[in-house]
């Protein structure tokens, strides 16, 4: 039983990326259109709706919850002389330290300033700052809510205090009844308006938990709910993370940290270039069908090649929107071929050097658990991915991880199962390392370091004080 549409993102020249919220929201309302005939055939009803919905993008509403924006998406770096005024204003490890989040296009801060002097009819006509989530739930009820989990990854959000950081509102110009309340957070609803009640009776009543962040759903669904496992994600884009249940928590440098549900934290670095650099590569070469069974028998690097995979900026460990791809060691015999694994190896490169972050705080994980469309459509990758790390890799063979995980955070909330930890998770073959090729990526890494500083002349900042 399920429903997908699929839709677009709107890209510019100077480096935005939109979404329109009404005709996702309309796509959004046809697939709970189609799951309804779905659950009035097989005559079920459910008992709560959960929802996963993307971290940092946002839009405004107006006092009528028309929207006055269109929905700024993760990806768009139009607000990097923002994160500029940021870090000449404050001391950028300090707010990393507070909010988990470094000053940079991806979070609120600088996005919102740049709303601000760019737009400023939308913004002051702006009642309040909404995720996608809340978004469609005030659509959809009259009255929206919001997770704890979406509010900790928008750069605003103190993690240890659960609270705003007041200091960054005051300079943004945001008040406090722009945005969620938080002692209203992850407060379920239940009564749809009419015209959707009798619409989808069977969704009307049952409590529709507030969003969560989709990286933590992943987590979650991937069954990495404890330290001890760690997730390694490659969709569009790639992360790592690890849920760590404290009181408090130690954020290595170069990483982000946001929040599960109140109860637990979640740590980790995040790319901006995943399988997107995948499907590039597929797009812009003239790639070989068997290409991958031929990386299989090939030594990593043998190709001469280096390639810094920055089609899109990066985020950890560089946290820079104007980094960009770049491919060297080319020679009248290097081959698509060469080419495509170079940019795999790449990918994999900016993987092991987060995971050389965590080992500086943590001790190594008992697992590491991969999961997403990237890896999951490759053999050749996976094993890259091994290799890389120098360590076994799992497959999570959870076919929605996302979805899953957002049903299990939102089940533990409303107390249909005692604890997260105790949901069983189907995996995968374990995947060894091939003995010897750690050392070889070993060598890449330092190759590719010293392009990295040729090129773009500075060294990895935490911080984002570029």
């Amino acid at each position: 039983m399920g429903a997908q549409r699929k839709y677009e993102i709107t890209t510019t020249p100077d480096g935005g990326v939109e979404i329109d919220p009404l005709h996702l929201l309309e796509l959004t309302v046809a697939c709970l259109d189609e799951l309804h005939d779905e659950m009035a055939r097989a005559g079920v009803k459910a008992s709560a709706v959960a929802m996963s919905t993307f971290w940092h993008s946002f839009l405004g509403v107006d006092a009528t919850g028309k929207s006055t924006t269109p929905i700024v998406h993760l990806f768009d770096t139009r607000s990097g002389p923002q994160v500029e005024q940021l870090r000449k204003q404050f001391d950028a490890a300090a707010i990393r330290a507070r909010t988990g989040c470094v000053l940079h296009t991806s979070y609120w801060p600088a996005k919102l300033l740049w709303l601000k002097q760019t737009n400023p009819t939308a913004f002051s006509k702006t009642a309040k700052w909404v995720s996608f989530g809340d978004y469609l739930l005030a659509t959809l009820f009259g009255n929206g809510s919001e997770s704890t989990s979406m509010v900790s990854a928008s750069g605003i959000w103190k993690q240890r205090e659960n609270d705003y950081d007041e200091q960054l509102l005051d300079f943004i110009g945001l008040r406090r009844e722009q945005l969620a309340p938080v002692d209203a957070l992850d407060r379920p609803v239940k009564s749809l308006q009419q015209k959707f009640a009798s619409r989808w009776p069977l969704l009307d009543g049952i409590p529709w938990c507030p969003a969560y962040g989709d990286g933590a759903c992943n987590n979650i669904g991937s069954g990495c709910t404890t330290r001890d496992r760690l997730a390694l994600m490659v969709g569009t884009s790639g992360a790592m993370r690890v849920v760590i249940r404290s009181q408090s928590i130690q954020i290595p440098s170069g990483l982000w940290c946001y929040r599960v549900n109140r109860k637990r934290y979640i740590l980790g670095g995040a790319l901006s270039n995943g399988g997107e650099v995948f499907r590039w590569i597929g797009k812009t070469f003239n790639v070989p069908p068997d290409a991958e069974s031929e990386i299989e028998k090939r030594t990593p690097g043998s190709h001469g090649l280096t390639m810094l995979p920055f089609l899109a900026g990066e985020r950890s460990p560089y946290w820079r929107p104007d980094l960009r791809a770049a491919l060297t060691g080319m020679s009248l015999a290097t081959t698509p071929t060469d080419v495509l694994q170079a940019a795999l190896e790449g990918v994999s490169l900016r993987f092991k050097q987060i995971y050389l972050l965590f080992l500086e705080a943590y001790p190594a994980p008992t697992q590491v658990i991969a999961s997403g469309g990237g890896l999951a459509a490759s053999k050749v990758w996976r094993q890259m991915m091994a290799d890389a790390l120098g360590r076994p890799i799992v497959e999570c063979l959870e076919p929605e991880a996302s979805s899953r995980g957002a049903a299990i955070i939102a089940a533990e909330q409303l107390g249909f199962i005692k604890d997260m930890d105790e949901v069983p998770v189907e995996l995968g073959p374990t995947i060894e390392p091939v003995t010897g090729n750690a050392e070889l990526y070993e060598k890449m890494l330092s190759r590719d370091l010293k392009l990295f500083k040729q090129l773009f002349s500075e060294e990895v900042d935490p911080h984002g004080e570029a």
